[in-house]
């Protein structure tokens, strides 16, 4: 009798699942605002500029917060926290910034977690173009 040679199944190793986009679009980020933060595209509207910036900040990009910035109104840094997480997106509404407008703003409200507890930062964000590409001028913010 000859020996046998016994094929054994390798486990196959699990598929990644892309991380899902922090701007809470139903997207990978690196098809979503990982697109705007490498320079491949920018935003057609006030609002993907929204999302893209909060994405920012969740995934610490202060090159792109910074670059996305009016000059006018734009600091010398984002002040990034480690200590933060920005854990979800609600965008509350939305006046104009389209394609179409020169011009918008973008009401939202970004949860995050610090030290154990949690909160949230309430914004209306106003949006302009800027040397044709949407920039954050700046914003008010409220409860």
């Amino acid at each position: 009798m000859g020996i046998m040679s016994r094929r054994t199944r390798r486990p196959r190793p699990a598929r990644p699942t892309p991380a899902s986009c922090p701007c809470g679009l139903p997207a990978a980020y690196a098809d979503c605002c990982g697109r705007l933060h490498r320079g491949q595209t920018r935003a057609t509207t006030a609002e993907q500029l929204m999302r893209s910036r909060y994405s920012a900040f969740a995934v610490g990009d202060e090159a792109y917060l910074l670059r996305s910035w009016h000059p006018t109104t734009r600091p010398p840094g984002a002040g990034l926290d480690p200590g933060l997480r920005w854990v979800r997106l609600e965008i509350l509404g939305t006046t104009e910034g389209s394609a179409f407008h020169t011009t918008g703003t973008v009401e939202f409200r970004a949860h995050y977690t610090q030290g154990g507890g949690t909160g949230s930062l309430h914004e209306n964000s106003r949006f302009v173009r800027h040397e044709g590409a949407w920039v954050y001028l700046d914003g008010v913010t409220g409860d």
